[in-house]
């Protein structure tokens, strides 16, 4: 089966699947409100310099200040002896070429190099360097998560098609995943022939088998990215703002993800075709004809099975192949998945054997699920208990071997007599679960709620303690219709006992408005 790329565009929001071997891989959704800051780069304003922290907060114009490490900083002297050596140089180019990466540039493994150049040393004070009310170029390396704000950088990275410009630093590197030294050693002559004079380039995996016109061309691209976003600087009376915004989604899946091992593009709506065509017709003409519009009747995720994908992989259980499951709890410090055996009985082996089965497949589904989730942090495995050690170093290697497969930097420690595996994964961005829900409502997103009985015998106890405020004969207690009923019924004797202890009358009054938990007293 070929890897497809499904886009279903619709109002207010946009999808994007990525289907493996007729398997659900990975899933973005960027809605026209939220769209992901991660690429953009800003003129913002440190607002407070923390010293404690070796941090300062910037604000970029977005709901939450964003956070900036020392390590992070390009001294401002810096910055400006970078401007005006492109100042003095002409980069003119007629170029073709990519933006961002896809979603999180700092995510993807293929761009690693040996070097990142002179950065400061977090051991430098950050009253040295920044100071508060200061304006500052940064670019998003992390998104909003949670409660947190952006994390941002002054070391500015704007990736291509083909290579990925950085304007801080001054080096050359190639993906580490091109493995032929020969092509490695033509592609770093190519490079540092047409290098930017400021600046460094990291040569993407994509571009094995490029001619040198193809690869000028791009470079030439991201260096008048940089410098029109420098000259819209100059512009700008006051931070923040925003000098340079990354592509949209559904560019951004054709650049990132519409590799070789991607065979086609599958569109649902006519104008986004069309851009998307003229988009790809621009970087790879070759691969116009594999971007199709689709015009079926039923929804394009509906016909290829992916709605029903997303609703099974998003559940708290997940089901293995043998009858064993998965429980997968995402809390705010980490996310605890639990393995179960379930009905998966063996089949008559012995229970070691069925132990480690189950296990190995829940390495597998693990895998998939922590990269199509995103779910990042840390991450606690609780394996079913294995008494053998060959068993559990067999199950940790297999684990091991699944990570390799993601693109988001992975660690993860040996597994445990008890069966337990800490890893962390990457997180640059809101997980899918928290992007595509929100906590409940009515419990606050405990998952619990008090019991009937515990609010019956709260009410009882509040009886007691305003009793004496409340005037008259008659007490009337106010509470959701299902804690009337069960007063009125199972605690029946208990409200005539509290009847005759204070000598009052007790009137049930249901309110359907009223949350499950609350309830209020009042005298007639």
């Amino acid at each position: 089966m070929h890897n497809t790329l499904v886009i279903n565009v619709d109002i207010g929001e946009t999808r994007v699947a990525l289907v493996e071997e007729g398997v659900l891989g990975e899933l973005y959704v960027e809605r026209e409100q939220d769209r992901s800051p991660v690429g953009n780069i800003y003129l913002g304003k440190v607002t407070r310099v923390l010293p404690g922290m070796q941090a300062a907060f910037v604000d970029i114009g977005l709901d939450r200040a964003a956070f900036l490490h020392v390590e992070d900083v390009v001294p401002e002297e810096d910055l400006e002896q970078l401007l005006s050596n492109e100042h003095a140089h002409d980069h003119s180019s007629n170029a073709r070429g990519g933006n961002a990466r896809f979603d999180h540039p700092e995510e993807d493994p293929e761009e690693e190099s040996s070097s990142r150049g002179k950065r400061i040393s977090r051991k430098t004070p950050i009253r040295d360097v920044l100071r508060e009310g200061q304006e500052i170029v940064v670019q998003v390396s992390k998104g909003p998560i949670s409660t947190k704000g952006a994390r941002v950088t002054s070391h500015v990275a704007l990736p291509g098609r083909y290579v990925v410009y950085m304007p801080t630093v001054d080096h050359i590197g190639i993906s580490k995943r091109i493995g032929s030294e020969k092509e490695r050693k033509r592609l770093r002559e190519a490079i540092e022939a047409f290098k930017p004079p400021s600046g460094g380039l990291i040569v993407r995996t994509v571009a094995q088998g490029l001619t040198k016109r193809e690869l000028k061309a791009d470079v030439g691209y991201l260096v008048k990215q940089w410098e029109r976003a420098m000259k819209k600087r100059q512009g700008v009376r006051r931070a923040p703002a925003c000098l340079y915004a990354d592509l949209d989604i559904v560019l951004r899946a054709a650049r990132d993800l519409f590799t070789e091992n991607v065979h086609r593009i599958i569109i649902d709506d006519a104008k986004e075709h069309e851009r998307l065509v003229e988009f790809v017709s621009v970087f790879m003409p070759e691969r116009v004809k594999d971007v199709l519009l689709y015009d079926g009747d039923s929804p394009v995720f509906d016909e290829y099975g992916i709605e029903d994908e997303i609703a099974r992989a998003l559940s708290r259980k997940v089901p293995l192949p043998s009858g064993g499951y998965l429980i997968i709890d995402q809390a705010e410090a980490l996310t605890a998945i639990d393995v179960n055996t379930g009905r998966f009985t063996g089949r008559g082996k012995d229970l070691e054997e069925t132990i480690l089965q189950t296990n190995l497949e829940a390495v597998k589904e693990i895998g998939y699920q922590l990269r199509f989730r995103n779910i990042g942090g840390l991450i606690v495995l609780d394996f079913i208990d294995m008494e053998r050690s060959s068993h559990r170093e067999k199950t940790y290697r297999a684990l091991i071997e699944v990570l390799k497969c993601d693109k988001a930097k992975t660690t993860a420690v040996r597994l445990s007599e008890l069966g337990l595996v800490e890893m962390t994964r990457k997180r640059t961005r809101e997980s899918l679960g928290r992007t595509l829900h929100e906590p409940c409502f009515y419990c606050d997103g405990t998952g619990s709620l008090a019991s009937k009985t515990t609010v019956c015998h709260e009410i009882l106890r509040q009886l007691r303690r305003e009793k004496d405020q409340l005037p008259g004969y008659k007490i009337i207690v106010n509470a959701h219709p299902a804690i009337c009923d069960m007063l009125q019924r199972e605690k029946k004797a208990h409200i005539e006992d509290a009847q005759v202890r204070f000598t009052r009358q007790i009137v049930l009054s249901p309110k359907r408005e009223y949350h499950l938990e609350q309830f209020d007293l009042s005298s007639a």
